[in-house]
């Protein structure tokens, strides 16, 4: 089925969106929003002036022609006539200035308004398509569209006041004149208009296409992807469909491009022709001297004025409604309130013997009727070691991001020392708990930075950063490297260097030993890249070091597992089976018969 191409929003919401984005550009810097519309008024009502002075100059040069006295008359309005298009080159120039010291300002504001607004999204709304379309369009035109609505709005008020004015002078020549000149450029507004909706449609139509589009191109082209895409033989794959998705994209740009060049120049001609046929007007009462030269001149200069001001004016309308499919993507996404909650302020729970405890969890991700978990129920009291098994898919990592707050439970509750983890300050609680997960993060920082994330009130204490890093089985990796703590990771900056996934991931589990406030630690796959060696070391030391700690660890490796407390073996987002590892074995069940297949591989 087609996918249906949405409407421009409502009236009252457009209007609404553009006070929105006037009052944003006015916080940003009220001096120069204020010296842009100033400057608008007086570019308004300069072309009427600069009209009738060259309607006197002209009846002055007549005069002079029989009376040498007017020459000395003709210098000066020679002279006015200067310094009203002066004035309107330097209203014209502090407007471009203005403009240009103000967008720098605007787009960084706007940019901050988008980034502090995805901070404060959950993870949950990371993963929501139409949420991450929002994002991605609201941030493409931040540098430049709410700005350029606040311009078509000043140019709006400012065409307008050149029309009323030019109008009160042609209303001295004639009604049929000033109707002439509003009519004359209705019929290409109005088309102009019509092509707006078809473009607002279009925009919103190909944007999940332009996304696709922007991917491949990312997949071509990023280091990361660059091995497989060769070994495989991609490019020639993704650069297909890169091209597939342009020239559908593009047939459609063209047919509207088309109709509506056609449409503009067959309609816009209707309004030269309304020029001239004021033009005959005026020339023929001229030619009976029922008006002056210099009257002549000033209708004329008028009336094509009128025309320029008043396409203008409806280019401003038409920019103004092209702005709304902006503004409501933007505006919408700085309101959305999705998965945001209130933060708890809880500091501290009424029971810290408690540890963790999930009290019948489910939790089934946005839009899905199947859940991931289902009646979860598992209590780790402190300093209690849990492993988490399973084949993939069977929902450990989403238990450990339900356990952390990055998920929030669709069913049950998830406590931390007897409190639920909503009623939390959540910077107290990201504070309890150092992580590592199995697609970590290759930061393009330097090697302390890259540690130091782990916990950002100490990233510039080296004494911190070096106890992680022992702890993280990073050290023999730093020290190898030229400038130690302070040598750039990855290729994106000059000198960086590269590093193996399993080196990557001893930087990671030092990042997780970084929050010395933590008391809970949750370890997803944290050896699955070193080497055996590596991992024997990691975890012959993991007890001593984890002792203080209430840990889950999520392995696929029961050399590593069978060291937990207990271990939950989850199946289809339930727990099958939980004891030790010795009690597991006894059972023959799930856990059991995973544990034979895994050590058959070892004989």
């Amino acid at each position: 089925m087609a996918k249906e191409k949405p409407a421009p929003p409502p009236l009252d919401v457009a209007l609404r969106h553009s006070r929105q984005t006037l009052g944003l550009v006015f916080e940003t810097h009220r001096g120069l929003t204020i010296a842009m519309a100033a400057l608008a008024v007086v570019s308004g009502l300069l072309p009427a002036a600069i009209a009738w002075a060259g309607r006197m100059l002209v009846d002055a040069v007549e005069r002079a022609a029989v009376d040498p006295s007017a020459r000395e008359t003709v210098a000066w309005l020679v002279l006015a006539e200067l310094g009203l298009v002066l004035a309107a080159n330097a209203c014209a120039r502090g407007q471009r200035t203005a403009t240009s010291l103000l967008g720098a300002l605007v787009a960084e504001r706007v940019n901050e308004r988008i980034l502090e607004k995805a901070l404060g999204l959950d993870l949950a709304d990371y993963e929501n398509p139409k949420l991450y379309d929002e994002l991605t369009k609201a941030r493409r035109e931040a540098s430049y569209r709410p700005l350029g609505h606040v311009e078509h709005l000043i140019g709006l008020f400012s065409n307008a006041l050149t029309m009323l004015s030019l109008g009160a002078v042609l209303a001295t020549l004639s009604f049929w004149a000033l109707l002439a000149l509003a009519l004359a450029s209705v019929p290409a507004f109005f088309a102009e208009l019509s092509f707006d909706k078809d473009a607002f449609r279009l925009f919103s139509w190909k944007s999940e296409e332009s996304r696709k589009q922007n991917y491949y191109e990312m997949v071509i082209t990023n280091a990361a992807h660059a091995k497989e895409v060769k070994l495989f033989g991609l490019g020639p794959m993704f650069l297909a469909k890169y091209r597939a998705i342009f020239w559908k994209l593009w047939k459609e740009d063209r047919d509207l491009a088309i109709r509506r060049g056609l449409y503009g120049f067959l309609l816009g001609e209707i309004g030269t022709l309304a020029f001239y046929s004021l033009y005959g007007l005026v020339a023929l009462r001229a030619a009976r001297s029922e008006i002056t030269l210099g009257e002549m001149t000033m209708y004329l200069a008028a009336f094509r004025q009128g025309q320029v001001a008043l396409r203008e004016l409806l280019g401003g309308v038409s920019g103004v409604l092209d702005d709304r499919l902006y503004l409501q993507t933007l505006l919408g996404f700085l309101e959305h309130r999705g998965h945001e909650r209130p933060d708890g302020g809880a500091v501290i729970g009424p029971d810290p013997a408690d540890g963790v405890r999930f009290e019948n969890v489910s939790f089934a991700y946005p839009g899905s009727d199947k859940p991931v978990l289902a009646g979860i129920t598992l209590h780790l009291p402190p300093r209690h070691k849990l492993a988490l098994v399973g084949e993939n898919g069977a929902g450990k990592t989403t238990l450990i991001k339900l356990m952390t707050r990055l998920y929030r439970p669709t069913g049950g509750r998830v406590l931390l020392d007897g409190l639920d983890l909503e009623s939390w300050n959540e910077e107290v609680l990201r504070r309890r708990i150092g992580v590592i997960f199995q697609d970590f993060v290759q930061y393009q920082l330097t090697v302390g930075e890259n540690i130091g994330v782990g916990d950002a009130s100490g990233i510039d204490d080296p004494a911190q950063l070096e106890a992680a890093a022992e702890k993280g089985g990073a050290k023999e990796v730093i020290e190898s490297l030229p400038k130690g703590y302070a040598t750039q990771l990855g290729k994106w900056f000059d000198d960086g260097r590269e590093l193996s996934l399993g080196q990557w991931q001893k930087i990671a589990l030092a990042r997780a030993f970084m929050r010395t406030t933590a008391d809970v630690l949750v370890l997803d796959e944290p050896t699955a890249s070193m080497d055996a060696e590596a991992e024997a070391k990691i975890f012959a030391r993991f007890r001593q070091l984890a002792a203080d700690k209430t840990t889950v660890l999520i392995s696929h490796r029961f050399s590593t597992v069978r060291m937990a407390d207990t271990i939950a073996v989850l199946h289809d987002g339930n727990i099958e089976e939980l004891g030790s590892h010795d009690e597991l074995v006894m059972k023959n069940g799930r856990y059991a018969r995973l544990f034979t297949l895994q050590a058959q591989g070892y004989r």
